[in-house]
């Protein structure tokens, strides 16, 4: 499509676990995506949705993903908009729906999606997230004598919150709560630690409840997003620090507002993701 002949531009919005995205084909178009992610995102004026992830050729991977939060800052990597992101790659006929797996392009690198198809229908997805990161030029965070987050008591509006550090190809700072993650003020804490000066990346924030060995309960607050019903990486981040720290199997369910992922990982190998994919509706947006 060229932007300039035409006033609307098509998408297509899905969801993964309620994590949901507007899809936009950005081949042969040369748009202000940063902009347009603020206004197609607003749900009030928009489409409505956490973020806008558009698709375009790759020269070393199957499809190129360029993602952008509902503030219009770009994201490297969005674990339930990549799932969705392969589904809406094979709708528009840049991947082939035959194969197995797809290798996705990312501000992080390169990961492999592999498709769960049901009726003809992809209803799920695994993805290869990738090795989580510890370190502090890896996350990144800035505390002297530090090369790692675990455990840091971290103060927060005279709150003590203990927290561990990981990056899922996107920062992220965990906190394993013994109280109820609902009853946590998460609208308040979740900006001040998404925009801390430790961080000069910025950097979400999950709260988790520990059920048992095989399920854990989250919370998310995104940066650039705020609070979402689900997050990918964030799940993967959760279950890193309890798997890491020995709360629970190497396999286990994340259980977010939004739905359930799966997330397998075994220490010095990848992490794995398995959660569902959701088409909302497709439309036209008006580019005036």
């Amino acid at each position: 499509m060229n932007s300039e002949s035409h006033t609307t531009i098509q998408f297509t919005k899905m969801h993964g676990a309620g994590n949901d995205y507007v899809f936009i084909d950005g081949r042969n178009s040369s748009l202000n995506w940063s902009s347009l992610a603020i206004s197609i995102s607003d749900r009030h004026f928009g489409v409505g949705s956490d973020g806008l992830i558009v698709a375009f050729d790759s020269d070393d991977a199957d499809i190129r993903m360029q993602m952008y939060n509902l503030d219009g800052s770009e994201g490297k990597m969005c674990g339930n908009g990549i799932r969705c992101f392969v589904s809406f790659g094979v709708s528009i006929g840049l991947l082939e729906k035959d194969s197995a797996s797809f290798s996705v392009k990312t501000a992080s690198g390169i990961l492999e999606v592999t498709p769960i198809w049901e009726n003809d229908e992809m209803v799920a997805a695994s993805v290869n997230m990738g090795q989580p990161k510890f370190l502090s030029s890896e996350v990144p965070f800035i505390l002297e004598g530090y090369q790692s987050l675990e455990d840091y008591n971290l103060e927060i509006d005279d709150q003590h919150l203990s927290v561990s550090a990981v990056s899922m190809g996107n920062p992220h700072v965990v906190s394993i709560l013994e109280t109820p993650i609902d009853e946590f003020d998460l609208a308040n804490i979740g900006p001040k630690i998404e925009n801390h000066s430790m961080f000069p990346e910025q950097v979400n924030f999950e709260i988790t409840n520990i059920v048992s060995r095989e399920l854990i309960c989250l919370r998310v607050w995104e940066r650039g997003s705020g609070q979402t019903l689900a997050c990918g990486s964030g799940a993967c981040a959760a279950a890193v620090i309890s798997i890491k720290k020995g709360l629970v199997n190497n396999k286990v369910t994340v259980q977010l507002p939004g739905g359930n992922l799966e997330i397998h990982w075994e220490e010095g190998s990848p992490v794995y993701m398995k959660g569902p994919i959701s088409t909302v509706f497709e439309g036209s947006y008006n580019l005036n």
